[in-house]
Parts: structure tokens; C-alpha cells; sequence
């Protein structure tokens, strides 16, 4: 069983001035292939903030995905408040998120997205908007279990035969 948080980076989310529609849709997706997310907050977009609750995550889940906060906004800090808790980065998922969605607007390249783990948990920022979100994780879902078990230390051979 992989467990999951998921986190709302909004301002106005925060303040309750605007419902938050994209962490339930991810939600709703993690269910889709067996992750149980047994967190979930929504916080404002604020560095310091999101990496204390990041922190905590990497302490009690397996994969955190965040929504919000990854665009050219300048309290958009997501990518920044990951980038200084991960240990490692993984880049091609947060490449793949931003291909696919070249497929569809030319707007995904403005997208700061990262993707990282620390320690044995795997961290994925996903856009704001529920389309976007939607969008971006049909992308990367299906590697998402995989991803973990290498993580967690899984010795098997990646190739396919």
C-alpha cells in the first residue's frame, strides 16, 4: 500500500476565499491505482511554510504531491520550497508533465514544476488548475508505483524484456 498526502499551495485557498477543487481531483486519481492519501492541507503560498510541512509529509508518507504555486506568480515558491528539502531530483517526470502538455497549450512551458525524493519519499508538484492537474498526472500516473518502490529500495532490474 503506498500512502499519499496532498497539499494545496493558495493564498486565497488558504484564507477560504476560494474552494479548493484540484487537491480532491487528485485525490480522486491516487485512488485510481491504490494509493490511500491519509493527509491532505491546504497552505498558503508561503516558503518557509511549505517546506516545514513537506518536512512533516516526508516523515509519515510514501508520495506528496502538491498543486499550486509553480508558475511565474511572485508568491508562486512550490518549486523553490522543494528544491531546498530534496535530496535528490527527478527531472524527467517534470519534464514529461510539461511535454505532454505542450500537446495542448504552449502555456505548459512556463510551468517550474519539480519533482524529487527525500529520503524514501517521492515529491511531484502539479500545476494549480483542475484541468491542469488532471492533465499532468494521466502523464506520470502509471510510473508513480514504480517510482516508489525504487525509492523504498526494490533491487529488481528496471528494463523490460
Amino acid at each position: 500500500m503506498i500512502t499519499a498526502a496532498v497539499l494545496t499551495l493558495s493564498d486565497k485557498g488558504a484564507r477560504g476565499a476560494r474552494q479548493d477543487t484540484s487537491g480532491p481531483a487528485i485525490e480522486e486519481m491516487l485512488k485510481g491505482i491504490g494509493v490511500e492519501v491519509i493527509d491532505y492541507a491546504i497552505l498558503p503560498d508561503d516558503k518557509e511554510t511549505i517546506k516545514v510541512k513537506l518536512l512533516e509529509y516526508c516523515r509519515r508518507v510514501d508520495l506528496i504531491l502538491t498543486t499550486g504555486g509553480t508558475g511565474l506568480g511572485p508568491r508562486d515558491v512550490t518549486p523553490e520550497a522543494t528544491i531546498e528539502i530534496i535530496d535528490k531530483e527527478i527531472p524527467g517526470i517534470a519534464e514529461a508533465m510539461r511535454a505532454e502538455g505542450m500537446k495542448k497549450t504552449t502555456r505548459s512551458m512556463l510551468s517550474r514544476a519539480v519533482t524529487g525524493m527525500r529520503g524514501r519519499t517521492l515529491i511531484i508538484n502539479l500545476p494549480g488548475s483542475p484541468k491542469a492537474v488532471r492533465e499532468n498526472l494521466e502523464t506520470i500516473l502509471e510510473v508513480i508505483p514504480h517510482a516508489i518502490e525504487k525509492i523504498k529500495g526494490d533491487p529488481s532490474e528496471c528494463a523490460s524484456t
